[in-house]
């Protein structure tokens, strides 16, 4: 045989992963249950044993026997044991800064009573120094027996000096106690801004819960946490998103947070993937010199899209609908915005380049958010934040004009429980709607909306496949179930295409991130209960391990 046949037909043996392959593989990782993100869109996920990374990217992936052929002396061989290995998920919808400060502060997550509130608030105020402002929140009162909201002279019981805010679980309402109220001037005849309301007692003073834009007074009041406060707070939850296996999330924090994110970065000390948002009501010209500040094209840290609110939330009835709450007849919720204005500040700020995304909860905001997009360059992929109430007619509109639902389906398990009185059996079935849009073609992008809900995304996986409570006692709607392939798409390659990184985010294919997690159970086959308990082994990004669970 000549020679130069017997090289063309040794070249043809070995793999095209090799021959494309400049240098071996940093790291083999064989031998596992490896889901690649590949035809998840079409219910035919693609599984494989294993996969080789380089650097930050994934090179191939593929049988045990293609992969180990491309290993070099130098190459890192791991045995996954069977484990189970996927792309790493994508939060659409985070605030890491409100986490931090909850962690710091006083944290009434999970709070079973409004005496259990208080203990928690007393504690904090016994440590605290003289006139220190007392602030955290994530109470939920629809969690307590009473259901009743507390009132300014609850907190007064146990604050003493200290001026006291804390903001419910949603962030849309907050209690004040009175020295609060005062040092915001706030009486019973007060007027609230537009989007707000300030609650009134039997007679005319103030009860201390402020909805919504009635809260942003005290923003000048409270003391800003200081640098050392702050990077604390953000790394604490950052660790806690790892730990869950998010390798990526969109924030929504402040922009001093973002420097402290820089800062992170530049000492190599982040680990997580950050899409900043920045706040749609800022002036314009601030907005561009915050997107020119940091390189757009980091695919760590950079800004993202602008975020607006249209208007509550449904669990504090701030939501904006287009009739009465069942449980409130005479309650519509807040809007906080003009249409004409909204869509004057949409028009000027998608001329500017910048992709908007508008929280809404009720059909109305939902409406108003879908109206101003209708202004807007479609092709920036203009997104609903959370969409929880939609009118049916709306759903279509998405699709036209190429909107993306980004939802969080875990809270339907705090919702459920009261949503159907909030809505009436009607609307109910066109709330947490993932289906519905799903079948008309739009986009999902999930997240966990963390602190407002815990950073876990297995729980949104639950309740996206199960549309349960998590007793498994109680359904809401279970027509609107999703697969578990087009619920995992969403949390990883839908939320991808929501920042614009569907090319290099959300599959373990070739030039992809090296963003990964290892579980301790298969997604897929796993019963769907048992989904709840999904542990987090490992959490790489970039081809480095960020968190590793304790043996």
């Amino acid at each position: 045989m000549h020679r130069s046949h017997a090289v063309l037909i040794a070249a043809l043996a070995i793999p095209a992963l090799a021959l494309a392959q400049k240098a071996p593989p940093d790291l083999i990782l064989y031998h596992g249950v490896i889901l690649t993100g590949e035809g998840l869109k079409e219910e035919s996920p693609k599984i494989v044993s294993a996969i080789a990374v380089s650097g930050d990217k994934v090179l191939a992936a593929g049988t045990d026997a293609e992969i180990n052929r491309l290993a070099g002396p130098h190459t890192k061989l791991r045995d996954l044991n069977g484990a189970f290995l996927m792309p790493g998920l994508n939060d659409a919808h985070v605030h890491l800064g409100g986490a931090g400060q909850t962690k710091l502060n006083v944290d009434l997550t999970g709070s079973t009573s409004l005496e259990d509130m208080l203990h928690r608030v007393q504690a904090k105020a016994t440590e605290s120094p003289v006139g220190h402002w007392l602030t955290g929140g994530g109470w939920d009162h629809t969690l307590w027996a009473s259901k009743t909201l507390p009132s300014r002279q609850d907190l007064d019981k146990v604050t003493g000096d200290h001026p006291t805010l804390l903001e419910r679980i949603d962030g849309h309402i907050a209690i004040a106690n009175t020295a609060a109220l005062k040092a915001a001037n706030i009486t019973g005849k007060s007027k609230a801004p537009l989007g707000g309301a300030i609650d009134l007692d039997a007679h005319g003073d103030p009860t201390g819960i402020l909805r919504d834009t009635a809260m942003e007074e005290f923003e000048k009041l409270i003391p800003p946490p200081t640098h050392e406060e702050r990077r604390k707070g953000l790394s604490l939850a950052i660790a806690d998103a790892l730990s869950h296996g998010l390798t990526s999330v969109q924030d929504n924090s402040d922009w001093q947070d973002f420097l402290v994110f820089e800062e992170l970065e530049k000492e190599g000390k982040l680990g997580l993937r950050i899409s900043e948002w920045l706040p749609f009501a800022a002036p314009i010209e601030e907005l561009k010199a915050h997107r020119a500040h940091h390189d757009q094209n980091d695919p760590v840290l950079h800004t993202g899209m602008l975020k607006g609110f249209m208007d509550g939330s449904l669990g504090s009835r701030t939501a904006a609908l287009k009739a009465p709450y069942a449980d409130d007849p005479g309650n519509s919720g807040l809007p906080r915005y003009d249409q004409a204005k909204l869509n004057a500040m949409a028009i000027e700020r998608s001329q500017a380049g910048f992709q908007l995304g508008f929280h809404a909860i009720g059909d109305l905001a939902t409406s108003m958010a879908l109206e101003a997009f209708s202004h807007a360059d479609s092709s920036h992929r203009n997104r609903v934040e959370h969409a929880q109430v939609v009118d049916p007619a709306d759903i279509a509109r998405f699709a036209k004009l190429g909107v993306i639902a980004s939802m969080q389906p875990n809270h339907l398990l705090t919702d459920m429980n009261w949503a159907e009185d909030r809505l009436g059996p009607q609307r109910a079935a066109y709330s947490y709607a993932w289906k519905a849009f799903l079948d008309a073609g739009v986009v999902l992008a999930f997240g966990t909306d963390y602190p407002v809900e815990p950073v876990t995304p297995f729980r949104g996986l639950y309740a996206a496949v199960t549309r349960a409570n998590e007793a498994g006692t109680k359904m809401y709607f279970p027509e609107g179930r999703l697969t578990r392939a087009q619920t995992l798409y969403a949390y990883t390659q839908g939320s991808a295409y929501a920042e614009f990184a569907e090319k290099r985010k959300g599959k373990l294919a070739p030039g992809f991130e090296a963003d990964y997690i290892i579980l301790d159970r298969n997604l897929l086959t796993v019963p769907a209960a048992e989904i709840l308990k999904t542990k987090v082994l490992e959490t790489v990004v970039g081809g480095k391990t960020a968190y590793t669970a304790k043996p």
